[in-house]
């Protein structure tokens, strides 16, 4: 308990992770690491509220200045890790300190995957990762400013329907022939494709993106496969992210799409844990190890790490969950379609109310709800139990998802 626990990265999951270490009684000292000059805050929020001039850096905090005085933890804001040695049990900073470790916490991420492609480096063209991203895309948005987007997936959507409601234009680029191609079933791509175009966002679809042209240094369009040229004010680039996993590698510890953790997000090493975006995780429902980026997962492994090292009992499994806000709906996602053989879409589609379940025989890998909380909450359940449906019941939104289980 009174060991000292230094967390590498400061985002969700280490802001996290230092907190539960305290709500589960560590009484040893605490050292949070984070290269942004940011106190941890709330990232989803970035593609819409804080683009949208809804928040900002201090209402987005997950807990305020004080507090890190007050739970004696200490921070090195602005710094990154440059080396990790597992035999002596310290971390190298880039400044040159190096500190000593009981246990580790990497809790490092994911960065956007960028585009090796002409044009890349000119101003405009945007990620959207950071608070930083966020306020250099909020000054590209407004009346009459021109958004592309390379990659329709849940962040591309979101940040295309701020634009619009800032009163911009918004054209999604997809290299696939539907959005959310890797991350949706096509009733939910059709779906939100149809709802964008009809608030003004246009789409190309099956398109390949060659380059980025210019004009003095800055964006001034997206040039397409087919030497069409997509106008544009700024280029947001949106097609996946990388697991920070380097600091690991380099240190000998197992990587595979990720830092490779065990269920206690533990690493090979007993006195290193890696937790969030950048682990490849067990995922105890679907018997596999898979690697997610969600704050869902980042709370959960925050919680397993915090108290595998403060001596509580491991908590219990959660399933994997997500969500995505765009104009008036709510998309709430409930595990994932490992081995699924069988859709079933329950509510209606064109009022914007259902859910899309999963299944493998009579039973629910995964659910996709829209402005459906009931179909969202009951398939969480159904999911973690593992509770065989009648499906026939399940396809008549008539009858109470509390009364679906067989």
């Amino acid at each position: 308990m009174n060991s000292r626990v230094v967390i590498v990265g400061a985002g969700h999951a280490g802001g996290s992770a230092a907190a539960f270490l305290r709500q589960y009684g560590h009484t040893g000292p605490i050292v949070l690491i984070g290269d942004e000059p940011l106190l941890p805050y709330q990232r989803p929020p970035l593609s819409k509220a804080w683009l949208k001039g809804e928040a900002d850096a201090e209402s987005l905090q997950l807990k305020p200045d004080s507090w890190y005085e007050e739970a004696s933890v200490s921070l090195r804001l602005g710094a990154t890790a440059a080396s990790l040695n597992r035999g002596a049990r310290t971390v190298t900073l880039s400044s040159g300190e190096q500190l000593s470790y009981d246990y580790l916490i990497l809790a490092t991420g994911a960065r956007a995957r960028t585009l090796p492609i002409p044009g890349a480096d000119l101003a405009g063209v945007l990620a959207l990762r950071t608070a930083a991203d966020a306020e250099a895309l909020k000054g590209a948005l407004g009346p009459g400013k021109r958004l592309a987007v390379v990659g329709g997936g849940y962040v591309g959507l979101e940040a295309a329907a701020s634009a619009r409601a800032l009163g911009g234009e918004a054209t999604i680029i997809e290299r696939e022939s539907r959005v959310l191609a890797r991350v949706a079933c096509e009733t939910l791509s059709s779906f939100f494709q149809a709802y964008h175009g009809a608030r003004g966002v246009r789409f190309e679809l099956s398109a390949g993106v060659a380059g980025f042209e210019g004009a003095d240094g800055h964006v001034t369009g997206v040039r397409l496969s087919d030497g069409a040229v997509v106008p544009c004010d700024a280029a947001l680039v949106g097609v996946g992210a990388h697991p920070n996993d380097e600091l690991a590698k380099d240190a000998g510890l197992d990587c595979a799409n990720g830092v490779v953790v065990d269920i206690e997000a533990r690493t090979a090493d007993p006195h290193v844990f890696a937790i969030g975006d950048v682990t490849h995780r067990p995922l105890p429902h679907y018997d596999r190890q898979f690697r997610l980026e969600s704050v869902p997962n980042a709370l959960e492994q925050a919680k397993q790490a915090a108290a595998a090292i403060a001596g509580k009992p491991m908590p219990p499994h959660e399933v994997p969950w997500f969500w995505s806000d765009q104009y008036d709906l709510k998309l709430q996602i409930a595990g994932l379609p490992f081995d699924a053989d069988r859709q079933v879409v329950r509510g209606d589609v064109a009022a914007a109310r259902f859910a899309v379940f999963h299944l493998k025989g009579d039973l629910v890998q995964a659910v996709e709800a829209i402005n459906a909380p009931p179909e969202f909450m009951a398939g969480k359940q159904l999911i973690a139990k593992r509770t065989r449906i009648d499906i026939d019941r399940l396809m008549d939104a008539a009858i109470s998802m509390k009364d679906v289980a067989a």
